[in-house]
C-alpha cells in the first residue's frame, strides 16, 4: 500500500462517509461517495480536493448547513486524522464562497476545534488567500491558546511556502504581516510548536534575508531559554549559503584558519557505494576560533549542469595554535529524494561560511 493510500485513500474514505451519514441522516452523499470512488488516481492533495467539492455538493445551503453537520460529526469517535483535510477544506470554501464576516469567522472558529484531531493548516489556506488580515487577526489570537496544536497551526498554516499547501504569494512578497505570530511563539513551550515557528522563518529566509536576521535579533534581546535551538533551525538555509551575519548571529563570527588539501577514498566509487573524506584543520590565530564545520558536495544534474549541496559535518572549537581532524563519508545509494548520475563529482568543506579547496572523484555507472 503506497504512502497516500495509508493516508487518505479507501479507508479514510469510509470513514468519513460513515461519520457524515450519522451527522446528516437521510443523505446519501452520492457526490462523496462518487469521489472517494476515484482516488486511485488522485494525489494526495487532489483526493482532498476532491472530496471537499463532493462534500459541498452533497451538504448544500449556507455556513450554518455545513459548519452544523461537521460539529455534529466531531462528536463521533474516530472522526481524525487526513480524513479531516477535506473537511476542513470543504469548511474553509463554502466560507469563501458565501464570503461574509459571519461565515468567515465561524470557519475559522471550525478549523480551530478540527486541528487537535488533525492539523487545518492546509485547509486555512484558502481563507488566507481570500482575507489575509482577518486570517492573520485570528491566528495571532490562537497563539495564546492553551492547546498547543492550535498555536502551531497559528505558525504552520500561515508558512509562505508549507509543504502540500497553496502559496500565499502576499506573504511571500512581504514577510512582515507574519512577524506577531513568530514573535509570540519562538519560545514556546512546545518543541512541535517551536520547529514550526523555525521552518515558517526559514522559508522567509529565502527570499527576504535581511528580515529574517532581525527577527533572529529580536528574539536573541528578548531572551528566552530556546532561542538559541529556534534561531539554529531558522537559520539553516542561511548558514548553508555562508551568510557571515547568520553565522555570527549563531555564535560563529569569521574565523582565520587553514584547511588541509581534503584527502578521499576512494577516487572511483561504485554506484551505491560511499565515498570516504577528511581534512585537518589548523587555528593559526592568538585567539579562540569557534567553527561550523559543513561539506559542499558538487555533482552532475540530470542535464549534465554541475550543482551543490551542502552538508553538516560538525561544531569544533579551537585554541590558538590547535588543530583538529574531520572526517566524514558520503553514501550514494539511491533514496527518494535524490538521485544520482554518473560523472566528476567534487568535495570541499566550508568552514564558517568559507569554502576552502575541493577534492575531485568520479562516481561510476
Amino acid at each position: 500500500m503506497s504512502m497516500t493510500d495509508e493516508l487518505l485513500g479507501r479507508e479514510a474514505a469510509a470513514t468519513l462517509l460513515e461519520a457524515l451519514g450519522d451527522a446528516a441522516p437521510g443523505n446519501p452523499l452520492p457526490a462523496t461517495r462518487s469521489a472517494a470512488s476515484r482516488l486511485d488516481a488522485l494525489t494526495l492533495s487532489g483526493r482532498a480536493r476532491a472530496l471537499a467539492q463532493g462534500i459541498l455538493e452533497d451538504i448544500p445551503g449556507g455556513r450554518g448547513a455545513l459548519t452544523g453537520v461537521v460539529r455534529s460529526a466531531l462528536q463521533r469517535p474516530g472522526f481524525e486524522g487526513w480524513l479531516l483535510w477535506p473537511v476542513g477544506l470543504s469548511v474553509a470554501r463554502r466560507a469563501v464562497h458565501e464570503d461574509s464576516r459571519v461565515a468567515f469567522d465561524d470557519a475559522m472558529s471550525v478549523l480551530r476545534e478540527l486541528t487537535p484531531r488533525f492539523t487545518s493548516e492546509f485547509a486555512i489556506r484558502p481563507m488566507l488567500l481570500h482575507d489575509l488580515d482577518r486570517a492573520l487577526g485570528s491566528m495571532t489570537e490562537w497563539t495564546r491558546d492553551a492547546d498547543w496544536n492550535v498555536r502551531r497551526l497559528a505558525s504552520e498554516g500561515s508558512r509562505p511556502l508549507l509543504p502540500w499547501g497553496e502559496r500565499i504569494p502576499a506573504l511571500v512578497a512581504d514577510p512582515e504581516p507574519s512577524r506577531p505570530i513568530l514573535d509570540a511563539l519562538y519560545d514556546d513551550p512546545s518543541d512541535s510548536v517551536r520547529r514550526s515557528v523555525a521552518n515558517h522563518l526559514n522559508d522567509h529566509s529565502r527570499a527576504h534575508t535581511a528580515f529574517s536576521l532581525e527577527t533572529v535579533r529580536g528574539w536573541q534581546r528578548a531572551g528566552g531559554e530556546h532561542v538559541p535551538r529556534t534561531a539554529r533551525h531558522a537559520l539553516r538555509t542561511l548558514v548553508k549559503r555562508g551568510d557571515p551575519e547568520a553565522l555570527a548571529l549563531l555564535g560563529f563570527p569569521p574565523a582565520r584558519v587553514t584547511v588541509s588539501p581534503v584527502d578521499v577514498s576512494p577516487s572511483r566509487v561504485e554506484a551505491g557505494g560511499t565515498v570516504r573524506f577528511g581534512a585537518t584543520i589548523v587555528n593559526p590565530g592568538d585567539a579562540p576560533a569557534a567553527l561550523m564545520i559543513d561539506y559542499v558536495l558538487h555533482f552532475p544534474g540530470a542535464r549534465g549542469d554541475e550543482r551543490s549541496k551542502v552538508f553538516k559535518i560538525a561544531q569544533r572549537s579551537l585554541g590558538p595554535g590547535e588543530r583538529t581532524t574531520v572526517e566524514a563519508a558520503h553514501s550514494f545509494r539511491p533514496i527518494t529524494t535524490r538521485r544520482y548520475y554518473p560523472g566528476e563529482y567534487g568535495v570541499a568543506l566550508q568552514v564558517n561560511g568559507v569554502v576552502h579547496a575541493r577534492a575531485d572523484f568520479t562516481v561510476l555507472p
